[in-house]
C-alpha cells in the first residue's frame, strides 16, 4: 500500500534563505514556461508547446543562469514543468467537457509553495546521514537539513516534496510497498450517516458530535480579517511590518482550523476501524451538494427574481465544508486499508426518506431535522440513525424487517432482488443470506 509521511524541517538561517530562493527560481521557471505557451498560441501559426519541447530547453536555461536555475536539481525542474503540463491538460479537458475552463494562472511568490523531487537519490536524499542519530535530508543547492522525525518511515521512499506553510517548512515523503498493519477482528459491522447536527451516526444509534471548528474560530478570524482590511492592497515587497503581521495572522488562523479538522478526522476514523470490521458509508458527491441554487426569474417582472433559498443554502454549504466529510472519508479509507477492514460505499439517494420497517420512501416521512414519523406504518425514530440503518441495509450488513421471516418459518426469497439486499462480491460472510443475484454462483452465498 501507499502512504505519505510529513515531517517538520528545522533549517538554519542560510538553509532557509536557500529554500526561499529555490521556490523563487522554480516559480520563475513555471511562469516563464506558461508565458512561452501563451505567446506561441497567440502567434498566427497557433503553435502548441509540449512538455517535451520545454524540458529539452532546460539544459540551455541552466547554462545561461548557473547561479540561479543551474543550482537546483534537474529532475525537480522537470517536475515543475510537468506540473504546468498537467494544468494545461486539465484546462483542455474541461473545455471538451463543457465545464468552466479555468486557464492556468501565473503564480506569485506567495502562491508557489511546493517543489517536488520525483525520485529519492536524484537531487535529494532522505536520511542522508545514517551514522548521525539526528535525521537529515539532503537537497541539492541547500545542504543537509535537520528533520523532526516523530515516527518511523515504512516502505520505500519514492518521491520527496518540500513544502512551505507560513513560516514553517515541511518534508513530505511518498512511500510505496508499505506493509499493512491488520487489526484483530472486532466482530461488529455498521453503517454510518454523515450529518451536520451530528458529525456521524452509526446504525447502532451512536452519535459522534460535530466539533464545528470553523464556527469556533470564526470570531477570532473575523477580528483578524478586520485588522487586515485596514491596510491598503499592496504587493508583498511594499508592505509594512504590521501589514505582514496581519497577513500572517489570518493565514495562521486558517491553518489552525485546518489542523484541528484533520486531527478530529484522524481520531474519529481510527476509532471506527478499531470498533468495526465492515463499515458502510454513503458515496457522497460533496461538490454537487454545496452547489448554489439556480436563480428563479420572475415571469411577470423581467429583470427580477423569485426567492430561491440561496441564503439558507449558503449557511448549509458552510456547515458542510466545516464538517469536512471529504477529508474524513479519505482518511477512513486509508486507515481501513491499513487495518484490513472493509469499506462499502452505497448510493445515498433516499436513505433519509425510507422507512426501515416497511420500505416506504417518501419526503413526508421526515417531519423535522431529527425526527422521523412514517406516514404508512407510523414508525418513529431518529433521522440520522434511520439513514445509517438504511445504508447498512443497502450494503447487505443487516436485513430489513420486511425481509426477516417470522419465528419458525423458512426465510423468504424475493424475486428480482426485492427488498432482500444482494450479496456484494467477497462480502458473503457479512450478508449471511441468499439473494436472487447470487444464486447462480452457489458457493458465494452462505445460505
Amino acid at each position: 500500500m501507499h502512504r505519505a509521511y510529513k515531517f517538520l524541517l528545522r533549517p538554519t538561517v542560510r538553509q532557509e534563505q536557500a529554500l526561499r530562493e529555490m521556490l523563487w527560481d522554480h516559480c520563475s521557471l513555471y511562469n516563464g514556461a506558461l508565458q512561452e505557451r501563451r505567446d506561441a498560441y497567440r502567434h498566427a501559426s497557433k503553435t502548441s508547446i509540449t512538455y517535451g519541447q520545454q524540458s529539452a530547453q532546460l539544459k540551455e536555461i541552466r547554462a545561461v543562469a548557473p547561479e540561479r536555475q543551474g543550482r537546483w536539481s534537474f529532475s525537480s525542474q522537470q517536475a515543475t514543468l510537468r506540473r504546468l503540463d498537467k494544468a494545461m491538460q486539465a484546462f483542455f479537458r474541461r473545455i471538451k467537457a463543457g465545464q468552466k475552463p479555468g486557464y492556468p494562472r501565473f503564480r506569485g511568490v506567495n502562491w508557489f509553495d511546493t517543489v517536488d523531487f520525483p525520485k529519492d537519490g536524484d537531487g535529494c536524499r532522505w536520511d542522508s546521514t545514517p551514522h548521525d542519530p539526528v535525521t537529515r535530508v539532503r537537497l541539492q543547492g541547500v545542504g543537509h537539513i535537520r528533520v523532526h522525525q516523530h515516527r518511523p518511515v515504512r516502505g520505500r521512499v519514492k518521491t520527496v516534496s518540500v513544502k512551505r506553510e507560513g513560516k514553517q517548512w515541511y518534508i513530505i515523503l511518498a512511500c510505496d510497498e508499505v506493509p499493512a498493519e491488520p487489526l484483530p477482528a472486532a466482530g461488529a459491522v455498521c453503517g454510518i450517516d454523515m450529518g451536520v447536527a451530528h458529525f456521524l451516526t452509526t446504525s447502532q444509534g451512536e452519535h459522534r458530535p460535530n466539533p464545528r471548528h470553523g464556527r469556533l474560530g470564526a470570531e477570532a478570524l473575523a477580528e483578524a480579517q478586520r485588522a487586515l482590511k485596514a491596510f491598503p492592497r499592496r504587493k508583498r515587497n511594499n508592505r509594512t511590518a504590521k501589514h505582514r503581521q496581519a497577513v500572517e495572522k489570518v493565514a495562521e488562523l486558517h491553518r489552525k482550523v485546518r489542523r484541528r479538522r484533520t486531527d478530529h478526522a484522524h481520531r474519529t476514523a481510527l476509532a471506527m476501524v478499531r470498533t468495526y470490521d465492515v463499515i458502510a458509508h454513503e458515496r457522497l458527491s460533496i461538490a454537487n451538494m454545496v452547489r448554489a441554487p439556480k436563480p428563479k426569474p420572475a415571469p411577470e417582472t423581467p429583470g427580477r427574481f423569485l426567492p430561491n433559498g440561496a441564503a439558507a443554502k449558503a449557511g448549509l454549504n458552510k456547515s458542510i465544508h466545516d464538517a469536512g466529510w471529504g477529508v474524513f472519508q479519505g482518511i477512513l479509507a486509508h486507515k481501513a486499508e491499513s487495518a484490513g477492514r472493509v469499506l462499502i460505499p452505497v448510493d445515498p439517494r433516499n436513505t433519509s426518506r425510507t422507512c426501515p420497517e416497511c420500505g416506504h420512501a417518501s419526503g413526508e416521512n421526515r417531519t423535522t431535522q431529527e425526527r422521523f414519523e412514517y406516514t404508512r406504518c407510523g414508525h418513529t425514530a431518529n433521522t440520522d440513525q434511520v439513514g445509517a440503518l438504511n445504508i447498512a441495509i443497502r450494503a447487505g450488513l443487516v436485513l430489513p424487517n420486511v425481509a426477516k421471516p417470522p419465528t419458525g418459518e423458512a426465510p423468504r426469497i424475493y424475486p428480482g432482488g426485492g427488498v432482500t439486499p444482494p450479496c456484494p462480491p467477497g462480502r458473503a460472510l457479512v450478508l449471511g443470506t441468499r439473494c436472487t443475484r447470487c444464486t447462480s454462483t452457489g458457493a458465494s452465498c452462505t445460505w
